[in-house]
């Protein structure tokens, strides 16, 4: 006799699968508990710095649980009306630096505008703090391998860190960028968080 499927209860909740983008199944919270979504791609950088891709409604009571002081996105678009009145309702600074989230390649991206974005992310009084594009893969990628390569990471090391979250749409033309970007400019200012 074959297994048969287990059927989901009722009071069931559906949770986005973060990987694939499919909807899994989830224990519901007890009462009085909240569940706790993060956002897509989300994780720890450094101390007081972290990555995701574009929080939304249902990720607010996780990164209200952060105690955020800034959000850094990285997005062109206007940022949503929703997310605006979280950010001011909790006191949230945010820091938008618009880069194009461009497939082509040989499309350069603005170092002009990972300088800027870095000297944020290095500005401790920003922290803590989540960096963000749309899926935080490549923008976010970027920028977090750029602030890697200021903490001297090894290239390989740097370029393993931006495959595990790009996964099968990591871009060749990202880790060109991340080799070539010069920290020259940022030799004076701390690029560790720890306390």
């Amino acid at each position: 006799m074959g297994k048969q499927p287990l059927a989901a209860a009722d009071d069931e909740v559906e949770a986005p699968a973060a990987a694939e983008g499919k909807a899994t199944r989830c224990p519901p919270a007890a009462a009085g508990e909240v569940l706790l979504v993060p956002p897509l791609n989300f994780a720890m950088v450094d101390h007081g710095v972290f990555r995701s891709g574009f929080p939304d409604a249902a990720n607010f009571g996780f990164l209200r649980t952060l105690r955020l002081r800034s959000v850094l996105c990285l997005c062109p678009e206007p940022y949503p009306e929703a997310n605006v009145n979280f950010l001011r309702a909790n006191g949230i600074r945010l820091f938008q630096f618009g880069i194009d989230g461009c497939k082509e390649p040989f499309v350069n991206i603005p170092e002009d505008t990972i300088h800027e974005a870095l000297r944020v992310v290095l500005d401790i009084r920003n922290h803590p703090i989540v960096i963000h594009c749309k899926r935080g893969k490549h923008r976010t990628g970027c920028l977090v391998g750029c602030l890697r390569k200021l903490q001297r990471w090894c290239l390989a090391s740097i370029f393993d860190e931006y495959q595990r979250f790009a996964a099968a749409k990591a871009r060749v033309s990202d880790q060109m960028f991340m080799e070539r970007f010069d920290i020259s400019g940022f030799k004076h200012l701390q690029a560790s968080f720890s306390s």
